[in-house]
């Protein structure tokens, strides 16, 4: 009983409708214009997690060979910048990149970045020498960067 009652308001509706023709070509374009939004929307929000939303140099998990070691350093004073940053770090052996995250909107340090160094003792002592260490009235966090796809 009740889908008879939906259905003849919906009878009623397309009665209605078809007395006016210009609220049928307002209707069919209100419908175009949602459907246009919509898609939109879902072409915004969709496709693979966080495309886009890092810096656009480089992914902070480790890449290619494997032969580099990915470090990720937290707490970064927003002063800082990359190049202070690879000074830091050169202090305990070579560096291949370093990396300051920031917003993609104004360009501003998100206070967290990437140092890759392609020799794992050298990496492993910067770690062990920087965290917790005080630079630019911060106290950082320094640890090897996990890699997104095995957590």
């Amino acid at each position: 009983m009740e889908q008879c009652a939906v259905q003849c308001n919906f009878q009623g509706a397309i009665d209605a409708l078809g007395q006016n023709p210009a609220l049928i070509v307002l209707l069919v374009l209100a419908g175009g214009l949602g459907l246009a939004i919509g898609f939109a929307l879902a072409k915004r929000f969709s496709g693979p997690a966080k495309s886009g939303r890092a810096s656009k140099k480089s992914s902070p998990v480790p890449m290619g060979d494997g032969s580099c070691v990915e470090i990720y350093v937290g707490n970064l004073s927003y002063d800082m910048t990359e190049a202070q940053m690879r000074k830091e770090f050169e202090r305990y052996g070579a560096v291949k990149s370093a990396r300051i995250i920031t917003n993609r909107f104004n360009s501003k340090s998100k206070g967290y970045g990437f140092i890759e160094m392609p020799n794992r003792p050298e990496a492993e002592a910067a770690v062990k020498a920087l965290h917790d260490r005080d630079i630019l009235g911060r106290k950082l966090r320094v640890n090897e960067a996990k890699n997104k796809s095995h957590e």
